[in-house]
């Protein structure tokens, strides 16, 4: 039954809002396009700043609604599992060819169903910087960096804590990975919504 969940998770992951955003908008295949990434930011650029901001929201709520779920029926280490199967499906979707987005929406989703207060209190933290500067890498590093100390400071267990720790860094490595053979322009465009 715990490998049906977190298959299912992959699969809710694996939902490619920001393709069939570009697809049923503009025609297009949005992994083609600016840093060929299949998500929110991309979606923002090439398909329309209301498109985008729909993307963002359903790849945040794939993540937050199925840990959700998992945390229903599932003890903590499964859920865990669900939470990297989400990303993973988000990052690599059987549908796609394995070929997908970032994983920074889903990782955001799935911390905010794990740690609602400390993630809460840190997206909010990031609105105002984000606004500013559109700059991902500014309002990942806002919402992550300080993510472990504050659930700590909440009271969270040491399992949970590492976990939020392991998520964006294994994120930030796909970040790495899928951006290191683009162009300079396709660079500067991934650290940017």
């Amino acid at each position: 039954m715990y490998l049906l969940l977190v298959i299912v998770s992959y699969f809710i992951g694996a939902f490619p809002s920001a393709y069939f955003a570009g697809r049923f908008l503009k025609g297009i295949d949005i992994r083609r396009l600016g840093d060929r990434n299949m998500g929110a930011s991309n979606v923002y650029r090439h398909v329309g700043h209301a498109a985008g901001i729909v993307v963002l929201a359903a790849d945040i709520g794939k993540g937050a609604v199925t840990i959700m779920l998992a945390q229903r029926v599932a003890s903590q280490p499964v859920v865990f599992v669900c939470g990297l199967a989400i990303v993973v499906g988000h990052n690599w979707p059987v549908f796609l060819k394995f070929k997908g987005g970032r994983g920074l929406a889903a990782t955001i989703g799935v911390l905010l169903a794990l740690l609602p207060v400390a993630t809460g209190i840190l997206l909010a933290a990031c609105v105002v910087p984000f606004i500013k500067t559109h700059n991902l890498v500014i309002t990942g590093s806002i919402i992550f960096t300080p993510l472990s100390l504050l659930a700590w400071r909440l009271g969270a267990s040491p399992d949970l804590i590492l976990y939020c720790v392991a998520l964006p860094c294994f994120v930030g490595l796909v970040h790495f990975a899928t951006t290191k053979n683009l162009t300079q322009e396709q660079k500067r465009e991934a650290l940017y919504m």
